[in-house]
């Protein structure tokens, strides 16, 4: 539990400090859209990465080296003098969150195989608690001692995490049992083209909705809430963590909904709508109800673990599931690294963040088709037979 507290840390101790940072080392739009950019692109490139590297060693040792990394990238952005070492820091830190996205199930499968379902509920809760508290010290730790400071604090989290998993590495060398990954999910039996796959592409749809609204607004809604809503930095963090709070209820409610509920189109739709209603709230009555345009937006990310979960329940085999899981992160990832990006760069061309929010809002039409397709009661196996394009 303690690894997955850091997978969230290093994105939501940032975006309260953007104004900060900017003031001290200038960053400008491109340089904080730049930084928005890299969760998403380090968590598929590593996401992708890992599981090669995980077949030679023991995902143990994989782990610690991603903690590590971890480690290391928050003590270069707490020195960084400017914006390149602040972003090397940074893209340090989202590799080793990254790889440690992809090492978490396996390990859950290997300490845990008779209660897979529980543990990755309450590694999803923990990860989602442990985002809310970086954007609610940001701002007060910064202004007590320094931004260099409030980034830095949360290596200790993760030298925290790299410990036990140095013991148990050491324990399971001792007896001889370090297990890779391949050990544990079997080589797979045949290829599967997922990207062929209508359900593979309506699940990346899916979660890349989820990652371009969840990313764009933990880079952004700070900036947006200061210029929109009147709020000073410290009220923009606790919107940031409100934001995230979002996320708890449903990574704990979605996965259930998703086995036992037949119509997940509409749970996708809701999903879409949540967004729509957040950022349309915010262009139209920023200074009305922002608590509640933030709390709804705050809703949209429910396509998280919707997707997770879909990734499982629409693969009937494991060399399936691990070839969707691996297009659909990576797709999805690639293509939500744009969203940050392109809202700072809307922002610095027009002055203002409401054509990145309809933009945003309009992407959400998207869930609708794909709501549809991945409703149907198929695996990406039979979908893949049915049309000639599989064994």
């Amino acid at each position: 539990m303690l690894a997955a507290v850091n997978l969230r840390t290093a994105v939501g101790a940032l975006s309260p400090l953007v104004g900060v940072i900017d003031a001290d080392i200038g960053l400008g739009a491109l340089g904080a859209g730049f930084l928005g950019m890299l969760p998403p692109l380090c968590f598929a490139v590593f996401g992708l990465l890992t599981p090669l590297v995980s077949r030679r060693y023991p995902i143990e040792a994989v782990l610690i080296v991603a903690i590590a990394a971890m480690l290391g990238g928050h003590l270069v952005r707490a020195a960084a003098g400017g914006f390149p070492q602040l972003a090397i820091g940074s893209a340090i830190c989202f590799a080793g969150m990254g790889a440690g996205n992809v090492l978490l199930p396996p390990l859950v499968k290997k300490y845990f195989p008779d209660r897979v379902g529980l543990m990755t509920s309450l590694y999803a809760t923990v990860m989602a608690v442990s985002t809310l508290f970086p954007p609610l010290v940001a701002v007060p730790v910064a202004e007590g001692s320094s931004w260099h400071v409030s980034l830095g604090l949360w290596g200790l989290f993760a030298g925290a995490a790299l410990v036990p998993w140095v013991i148990q590495l050491l324990a399971e060398r001792r007896r001889g049992v370090a297990t890779g990954l391949i050990d544990i999910i079997g080589e797979p039996s045949g290829r599967v083209p997922v990207a062929r796959s209508w359900i593979a592409w309506a699940l990346v749809v899916v979660l890349m909705e989820s990652s371009i609204g969840a990313y764009s607004m933990f880079a952004w809604l700070p900036s947006i809430m200061q210029d929109v809503a009147g709020a000073s930095a410290a009220e923009a963090g606790l919107y940031l963590s409100l934001f995230a709070a979002m996320g708890i209820p449903t990574a704990i409610l979605v996965p259930m909904m998703v086995t036992r509920f037949r119509r997940i189109d509409l749970v996708v739709c809701a999903g879409g709508a949540f967004f729509v209603a957040g950022y349309l709230g915010l262009v139209l009555a920023p200074t009305t109800l922002p608590v509640l345009w933030v709390a709804l937006a705050g809703m949209g990310p429910l396509l998280f673990p919707m997707a997770l979960t879909l990734i499982n329940v629409r693969s009937a085999t494991q060399s399936g599931a691990l070839a969707l899981s691996g297009f659909v992160q990576g797709a999805a990832y690639v293509a939500a690294g744009l969203g940050p990006l392109g809202m700072g760069l809307l922002h610095d061309a027009t002055g203002s963040w409401t054509p990145g929010l309809l933009l945003l809002a309009a992407l959400c039409t998207l869930c609708i088709p794909a709501g549809l397709i991945v409703a149907r009661n198929r695996t990406v196996e039979s979908e893949l037979r049915g049309r000639g394009l599989m064994d």
